[in-house]
């Protein structure tokens, strides 16, 4: 029989794109620690040796921009010189303005209207402990793993990204694991086949076996497959805030709204709402009402109520997927300022999101799954 195959990716925080998103978000938290009311829309630019840092931001707070984004580029670990961006000699420039007055007149707190139009995506299934799709799971889990080694080993760099395809029988089930691909930048000293053994022994198979595989039985394993990788970073490509949105959500296995989340308030619903959308998607799942499930959010700007609210449960769901709407439309306040209460979401926690992970990260407010209980009661199963 043919292969059923699904592909996700995921990339490390010293991906150049990744960077930027780092950048943003951590610029974003600096608002939110001084001012919990600050309007953030922060877009970042890097490439070699250069940083631009534009966008809205409205606050109160008063933050030295450029030393937050040395700061973020010091912690993901581009801090070897001559390798082309590095935290201390980086060229950074900045183009800030406030918040269009036309955006405030419907998203100020009087008002409490979505921060844009737009359509928001949540998913959430039985596939692994965290209730995320696996190829997305461990494409994460690895990139996470790879980047506790780049720490800890002086001849890896921070860039780098991984790659499962995981099998699938005709239900949907899990069978096995194809193809793992890691590639990660690497100092010029570090022997391109000794390299491929350290990834392998401390990289891929601690990770698989922690998602109870065996490397062995992995038929498909490329590491660094064109070679050397010691140009990376912003050094070999451009990064921007916001290209990596498949990366930030389900890795293709659920659909994506149309925005990015990162150096974005949560006013924003582009990110709010799609944080509530995994939120309530999830505790669906935890709750027994269904083994899938893809939860859409619709909003437009100035209005606070979401235009409309759609789950879809794939045909695994043990009531209707109208009745799962409705449980949620009673249970959850899906203004944006409900969704901003809920989840706590006026803080700094936005900088690990952008390294880690936004979904399947259990400190995360809307990985909770405190609603549960309540869903399976008021369904009656």
């Amino acid at each position: 029989m043919e292969k059923r195959l699904f592909t996700s990716e995921c990339v490390t925080n010293g991906h150049p794109d990744k960077v930027a998103d780092s950048i943003s978000d951590a610029i974003l938290d600096a608002c939110l620690a001084q001012d919990p009311g600050s309007r953030v829309a922060c877009e970042t630019m890097v490439t070699t040796n250069f940083c631009l840092i534009c966008g809205e931001i409205t606050t109160k707070a008063v933050v030295d921009y450029p030393a937050v984004a040395r700061e973020a580029i010091r912690k993901i670990g581009y801090i070897y010189p001559g390798d082309g961006f590095d935290a201390d000699t980086v060229e950074i420039q900045c183009r800030i303005h406030t918040q269009s007055a036309d955006i405030a007149l419907g998203t100020n707190d009087e008002v409490g209207g979505a921060g844009d139009q737009g359509m928001m995506f949540g998913g959430a299934c039985t596939q692994t402990p965290e209730l995320m799709p696996l190829p997305v799971a461990l494409a994460r889990a690895l990139c996470n793993r790879l980047t506790d080694c780049i720490h800890s080993n002086d001849l890896l760099r921070a860039d780098g990204k991984t790659q499962v395809s995981v099998e699938y029988d005709e239900r949907g089930n899990v069978t096995g694991i194809d193809t793992v691909v890691v590639s990660v930048m690497h100092s010029a000293d570090f022997a391109i086949e000794e390299l491929r053994k350290y990834i392998r022994q401390g990289v891929i198979a601690p990770v698989l076996e922690n998602y109870g595989f065996n490397i062995a039985d992995v038929p498909n394993i490329h590491i660094n497959p064109t070679g050397n990788f010691v140009i990376g970073g912003p050094n070999g490509d451009t990064g921007l805030t916001g290209r990596k949105i498949i990366v930030d959500t389900y890795g293709g296995y659920f659909s994506h709204g149309g925005g990015a989340f990162s150096g974005k308030d949560p006013t924003k619903v582009d990110r709010s709402a799609a944080y509530m959308a995994r939120y309530m998607a999830k505790n669906l799942v935890a709750a027994g009402l269904a083994s899938q499930v893809q939860v859409q959010l619709a909003y437009a700007i100035g209005v606070a109520e979401p235009v409309s609210v759609r789950v879809d449960s794939y045909g695994t769901g043990v009531i209707s997927d109208e009745k799962m709407t409705e449980l949620l439309r009673k249970t959850c306040d899906l203004t944006p300022g409900g969704i901003i209460r809920k989840l706590n979401l006026r803080r700094p926690i936005y900088a690990p999101t952008a390294a880690m992970g936004h979904f399947g990260v259990a400190d995360r407010p809307w990985e909770e799954i405190d609603l549960a209980d309540q869903l399976k009661a008021i369904a009656n199963i």
